[in-house]
Protein backbone atom coordinates (compact mmCIF):
# COMPACT_ATOMS: atom_id res chain seq x y z
CA UNK A 1 0.00 0.00 0.00
CA UNK A 2 2.50 2.55 0.83
CA UNK A 3 4.07 1.53 -2.22
CA UNK A 4 1.62 2.48 -4.41
CA UNK A 5 0.98 5.82 -2.61
CA UNK A 6 4.60 6.97 -3.05
CA UNK A 7 5.07 5.62 -6.92
CA UNK A 8 1.92 7.27 -7.17
CA UNK A 9 0.35 4.21 -9.14
CA UNK A 10 -3.47 5.68 -7.97
CA UNK A 11 -3.31 8.89 -9.64
CA UNK A 12 -0.82 7.04 -12.69
CA UNK A 13 -4.06 4.58 -13.26
CA UNK A 14 -6.71 7.85 -12.95
CA UNK A 15 -4.88 9.78 -15.68
CA UNK A 16 -5.60 6.95 -18.19
CA UNK A 17 -9.58 7.19 -19.63
CA UNK A 18 -9.18 3.18 -18.16
CA UNK A 19 -7.44 0.29 -17.17
CA UNK A 20 -3.47 0.54 -17.49
CA UNK A 21 -0.89 -2.08 -17.91
CA UNK A 22 2.38 -2.63 -15.71
CA UNK A 23 4.53 -1.36 -18.54
CA UNK A 24 2.60 1.98 -18.45
CA UNK A 25 2.72 2.43 -14.90
CA UNK A 26 6.17 1.76 -14.11
CA UNK A 27 7.37 4.25 -17.01
CA UNK A 28 4.98 7.01 -15.94
CA UNK A 29 6.61 5.94 -12.05
CA UNK A 30 9.62 5.73 -12.82
CA UNK A 31 10.06 8.57 -16.45
CA UNK A 32 13.86 8.34 -15.62
CA UNK A 33 14.73 6.22 -18.73
CA UNK A 34 18.68 5.79 -17.81
CA UNK A 35 17.41 3.32 -15.38
CA UNK A 36 15.12 0.05 -16.20
CA UNK A 37 12.28 -0.71 -13.75
CA UNK A 38 11.85 -3.42 -12.03
CA UNK A 39 8.73 -4.68 -14.10
CA UNK A 40 8.05 -8.62 -12.16
CA UNK A 41 9.15 -6.60 -8.74
CA UNK A 42 6.34 -3.92 -9.62
CA UNK A 43 3.74 -7.30 -10.58
CA UNK A 44 4.43 -8.91 -7.25
CA UNK A 45 3.01 -5.31 -5.53
CA UNK A 46 0.09 -5.24 -8.05
CA UNK A 47 -0.89 -8.97 -7.26
CA UNK A 48 -0.92 -8.77 -3.63
CA UNK A 49 -3.00 -5.10 -3.94
CA UNK A 50 -5.20 -7.11 -6.38
CA UNK A 51 -6.27 -9.39 -3.75
CA UNK A 52 -6.85 -7.37 -1.10
CA UNK A 53 -8.93 -5.39 -3.12
CA UNK A 54 -6.98 -2.26 -3.41
CA UNK A 55 -6.65 -2.85 -7.27
CA UNK A 56 -8.77 -4.34 -9.95
CA UNK A 57 -6.82 -6.80 -12.43
CA UNK A 58 -8.44 -7.68 -16.03
CA UNK A 59 -6.84 -9.94 -18.51
CA UNK A 60 -5.27 -8.11 -21.46
CA UNK A 61 -4.49 -9.78 -25.58
CA UNK A 62 -0.91 -9.17 -25.86
CA UNK A 63 -1.74 -9.19 -30.18
CA UNK A 64 -0.92 -13.07 -29.67
CA UNK A 65 -4.37 -13.92 -28.92
CA UNK A 66 -3.17 -15.04 -25.51
CA UNK A 67 -4.98 -12.87 -23.05
CA UNK A 68 -3.79 -13.87 -19.44
CA UNK A 69 -0.08 -13.28 -20.39
CA UNK A 70 -0.60 -9.63 -19.08
CA UNK A 71 -3.20 -7.52 -17.40
CA UNK A 72 -4.76 -4.02 -17.13
CA UNK A 73 -5.14 -2.48 -13.63
CA UNK A 74 -7.71 -0.41 -12.25
CA UNK A 75 -9.03 1.35 -9.42
CA UNK A 76 -11.42 0.38 -6.46
CA UNK A 77 -13.45 2.59 -3.93
CA UNK A 78 -10.26 1.63 -1.98
CA UNK A 79 -7.49 2.90 -4.50
CA UNK A 80 -9.79 6.11 -4.85
CA UNK A 81 -9.24 7.25 -1.22
CA UNK A 82 -5.26 7.05 -2.28
CA UNK A 83 -6.04 9.73 -5.44
CA UNK A 84 -4.27 13.29 -4.64
CA UNK A 85 -6.15 15.57 -5.72
CA UNK A 86 -9.18 13.86 -4.52
CA UNK A 87 -11.06 16.14 -1.95
CA UNK A 88 -11.41 13.16 0.60
CA UNK A 89 -7.42 11.56 0.04
CA UNK A 90 -6.11 9.79 2.64
CA UNK A 91 -2.84 9.92 0.50
CA UNK A 92 -1.00 11.64 3.03
CA UNK A 93 -2.04 10.56 6.12
CA UNK A 94 -0.73 7.61 4.74
CA UNK A 95 2.46 8.69 3.80
CA UNK A 96 2.97 10.17 7.33
CA UNK A 97 1.77 7.23 9.25
CA UNK A 98 4.29 5.19 7.17
CA UNK A 99 6.94 7.69 7.32
CA UNK A 100 10.48 6.07 8.75
CA UNK A 101 9.53 8.70 11.73
CA UNK A 102 6.58 6.96 12.85
CA UNK A 103 6.86 3.69 11.54
CA UNK A 104 9.89 3.11 13.85
CA UNK A 105 8.12 4.45 16.99
CA UNK A 106 4.37 3.61 16.69
CA UNK A 107 2.91 4.35 19.48
CA UNK A 108 6.72 5.06 21.48
CA UNK A 109 7.19 7.20 18.67
CA UNK A 110 9.23 9.63 21.32
CA UNK A 111 11.14 6.28 22.58
CA UNK A 112 12.21 5.91 19.10
CA UNK A 113 13.36 9.46 17.54
CA UNK A 114 13.94 10.97 21.07
CA UNK A 115 11.39 13.43 21.33
CA UNK A 116 7.72 13.75 21.20
CA UNK A 117 5.88 13.82 17.55
CA UNK A 118 5.05 17.40 18.09
CA UNK A 119 9.08 18.82 18.81
CA UNK A 120 10.56 16.27 16.10
CA UNK A 121 8.37 17.95 13.88
CA UNK A 122 9.21 21.35 14.83
CA UNK A 123 12.66 20.29 14.06
CA UNK A 124 12.33 18.37 10.59
CA UNK A 125 10.55 20.03 8.43
CA UNK A 126 9.96 17.63 5.88
CA UNK A 127 8.35 15.49 8.61
CA UNK A 128 6.29 18.83 9.57
CA UNK A 129 5.44 18.83 5.81
CA UNK A 130 3.91 15.06 6.33
CA UNK A 131 1.90 15.68 9.83
CA UNK A 132 1.01 18.69 8.72
CA UNK A 133 -0.89 16.97 5.25
CA UNK A 134 -2.06 14.07 7.22
CA UNK A 135 -4.25 16.02 9.35
CA UNK A 136 -4.92 18.23 6.63
CA UNK A 137 -6.66 15.48 4.32
CA UNK A 138 -9.00 14.31 7.31
CA UNK A 139 -11.02 17.88 7.44
CA UNK A 140 -13.45 17.51 4.50
CA UNK A 141 -14.24 13.39 6.24
CA UNK A 142 -14.74 15.09 9.54
CA UNK A 143 -16.96 17.82 8.58
CA UNK A 144 -18.87 15.56 6.52
CA UNK A 145 -19.01 13.26 9.87
CA UNK A 146 -20.06 16.09 11.97
CA UNK A 147 -22.85 17.37 10.06
CA UNK A 148 -24.27 13.56 9.62
CA UNK A 149 -23.63 13.10 13.33
CA UNK A 150 -27.49 14.23 13.78
CA UNK A 151 -26.74 16.52 16.38
CA UNK A 152 -28.25 20.21 16.64
CA UNK A 153 -24.80 21.59 18.03
CA UNK A 154 -24.42 23.41 14.95
CA UNK A 155 -27.28 25.76 15.61
CA UNK A 156 -25.32 27.52 18.35
CA UNK A 157 -23.16 28.98 16.02
CA UNK A 158 -25.25 31.92 15.25
CA UNK A 159 -24.46 33.48 18.99
CA UNK A 160 -21.08 32.89 18.56
CA UNK A 161 -18.83 35.92 18.29
CA UNK A 162 -15.34 34.42 17.92
CA UNK A 163 -14.45 30.48 17.73
CA UNK A 164 -10.92 29.05 18.46
CA UNK A 165 -10.06 26.19 16.09
CA UNK A 166 -6.39 24.59 15.83
CA UNK A 167 -4.06 22.19 13.50
CA UNK A 168 -4.00 23.84 9.52
CA UNK A 169 -7.49 25.51 10.25
CA UNK A 170 -8.98 24.69 7.40
CA UNK A 171 -12.04 23.10 10.15
CA UNK A 172 -12.11 26.67 11.07
CA UNK A 173 -12.37 28.38 7.62
CA UNK A 174 -14.90 25.65 7.13
CA UNK A 175 -17.08 27.20 9.86
CA UNK A 176 -16.09 30.38 9.27
CA UNK A 177 -17.40 30.01 5.78
CA UNK A 178 -20.97 29.41 6.54
CA UNK A 179 -20.94 31.51 9.65
CA UNK A 180 -18.89 34.66 8.29
CA UNK A 181 -20.11 36.64 11.21
CA UNK A 182 -17.74 34.88 13.35
CA UNK A 183 -14.09 35.51 14.12
CA UNK A 184 -11.83 32.63 13.91
CA UNK A 185 -8.46 32.26 15.88
CA UNK A 186 -6.64 29.32 15.00
CA UNK A 187 -4.76 28.41 18.13
CA UNK A 188 -1.89 25.27 17.99
CA UNK A 189 1.85 25.57 18.29
CA UNK A 190 4.17 28.02 16.52
CA UNK A 191 5.76 25.35 13.91
CA UNK A 192 2.14 24.49 12.90
CA UNK A 193 0.80 27.85 12.29
CA UNK A 194 4.09 29.22 10.45
CA UNK A 195 3.66 27.24 7.50
CA UNK A 196 -0.13 26.94 7.48
CA UNK A 197 -2.39 28.91 4.40
CA UNK A 198 -3.92 32.20 5.00
CA UNK A 199 -7.90 31.85 5.36
CA UNK A 200 -10.31 34.50 5.04
CA UNK A 201 -11.80 35.35 8.66
CA UNK A 202 -9.08 33.14 10.41
CA UNK A 203 -6.31 34.75 11.97
CA UNK A 204 -3.48 31.74 13.08
CA UNK A 205 -1.50 32.22 16.59
CA UNK A 206 1.50 30.03 17.68
CA UNK A 207 0.63 28.41 21.61
CA UNK A 208 -1.87 25.12 22.34
CA UNK A 209 -1.25 21.46 22.43
CA UNK A 210 -3.13 18.15 22.65
CA UNK A 211 -5.14 17.24 26.25
CA UNK A 212 -6.49 14.24 27.63
CA UNK A 213 -10.11 14.20 28.82
CA UNK A 214 -8.94 14.58 32.08
CA UNK A 215 -7.18 17.77 30.97
CA UNK A 216 -9.93 18.76 28.89
CA UNK A 217 -12.36 18.47 32.00
CA UNK A 218 -9.80 20.80 34.30
CA UNK A 219 -9.33 23.31 31.82
CA UNK A 220 -12.95 23.50 31.05
CA UNK A 221 -14.33 23.93 34.52
CA UNK A 222 -11.93 26.84 35.50
CA UNK A 223 -12.56 28.38 32.27
CA UNK A 224 -16.47 28.24 33.57
CA UNK A 225 -17.74 25.09 32.24
CA UNK A 226 -18.36 22.49 34.89
CA UNK A 227 -20.46 19.79 32.20
CA UNK A 228 -19.45 18.64 29.11
CA UNK A 229 -20.52 16.35 27.08
CA UNK A 230 -17.87 14.03 24.48
CA UNK A 231 -19.81 12.86 21.00
CA UNK A 232 -17.86 10.28 18.75
CA UNK A 233 -18.77 10.42 15.43
CA UNK A 234 -17.73 8.46 12.36
CA UNK A 235 -13.97 10.16 11.99
CA UNK A 236 -11.00 9.95 14.12
CA UNK A 237 -11.64 12.94 16.05
CA UNK A 238 -14.81 13.31 18.47
CA UNK A 239 -17.08 16.97 19.31
CA UNK A 240 -17.08 18.29 22.97
CA UNK A 241 -19.79 20.17 23.81
CA UNK A 242 -19.52 22.17 26.78
CA UNK A 243 -22.34 23.89 29.36
CA UNK A 244 -21.60 26.91 31.75
CA UNK A 245 -24.47 25.05 34.54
Amino acid sequence: MLSSAELRIPDIINSHEGPVSLSQIAAAAIPDTSSSPDISCLAGIMSLLVRRNIFTAQPSSDGSGDTSSTSLYGLTHSSRWLLSEDQLTVAPLLLMDTSAASKEGGIAFEKANGREIWDFASQNQEFNKLLNGGMACTVKIVMNAILSAGTDFGDGFGCLGSLVGDGTGAVLSEIVKSHPHIKGINFDLPHVVATVPAYPGVSHVGGGKERTETEWKKILKEGGFPRHKIIKIPALPSIIEVYPE
